[in-house]
């Protein structure tokens, strides 16, 4: 595998990236990555190989504080990983654009449609976790986390993906600038949400209340019974590259 190639962003932080070009004008296709995950995950590497055989161009990438890129995880939020998915989007590719977004990175590239809105050709998203750190962290929180929170701020959370995750006081706090689902959500192009039933970290209703609150004339959310958090079996798999089939069908 080749090493990834960097950009320094313009507050300092540095930023991995692997972008795939193809000819042509069809759209870039973007992965975007989620909390604490990085851009050598098995759908991404998939999708990368997978646009290479449908002669996609394709961008994956990791946020500050994320895989190969420069800071400490525990120093980012919400807010630092949509600048740095806007700057990187911004400076290494052109044309219209295919988000496709995982867990938090479903939040990010929401927020991608409404800072970049003349880029965005169309989305897909899995498990996707708008709001994760207000509806879920802080609603979740037991009041002595809450005072450790505000003590310390920082408290550690179990992960079934290895180390706990420290969550912040600044993560929490800056997540409240970018909440999504108190007002409606603008779509207007081919828009596919997919979702297992058996997700144990972004429940169902999350989806169905994305659902409820995007607006747009193409939206469809498929929920596959059984399929967990991952959503990297290989059926699930080949659901995320027939959504993007689907998408570019629709263009």
């Amino acid at each position: 595998m080749t090493d990834a190639s960097r950009i320094a962003t313009p507050q300092g932080r540095t930023l991995a990236y692997h972008l795939t070009e193809a000819a042509g004008e069809r759209p870039t296709v973007v992965f975007l990555g989620g909390f604490n995950s990085d851009m050598g995950g098995t759908k991404a590497v998939f999708l990368e190989e997978w646009c290479a055989g449908q002669g996609l161009s394709f961008l994956r990438f990791d946020y500050s504080g994320h895989g190969e890129s420069s800071e400490a995880f525990t120093d980012g939020c919400i807010g630092d990983w949509a600048e740095d998915a806007a700057f990187i989007l911004s400076e290494v590719t052109s044309g219209p654009l295919i988000l496709v977004g995982s867990s938090m990175g479903g939040w990010i590239s929401l927020l991608m449609t409404r800072r970049m809105p003349e880029r965005i050709a169309g989305l897909v998203t899995i498990a996707a976790a708008p709001d994760f750190t207000e509806d879920s962290m802080w609603a979740g929180f037991t009041e002595a986390q809450r005072l450790a929170l505000e003590m310390v701020e920082q408290v550690a959370l179990p992960s079934e993906y290895g180390e706990p995750y420290v969550i912040t006081k600044r993560l929490i706090e800056d997540g409240r600038n970018h909440l999504l689902l108190r007002d409606p959500v603008p779509l207007p192009f081919p828009v596919r949400f997919l979702h297992g039933t058996a997700d144990a970290d972004v429940e169902l209703s999350v989806a169905l209340r994305l659902m409820e609150r995007a607006e747009g004339a193409d939206i469809h959310l498929r929920l596959v019974k059984g399929a967990d958090h991952r959503f990297s079996t290989p059926e699930c798999l080949a659901l995320i590259s027939g959504a993007i089939e689907e998408v570019l069908a629709a263009l």
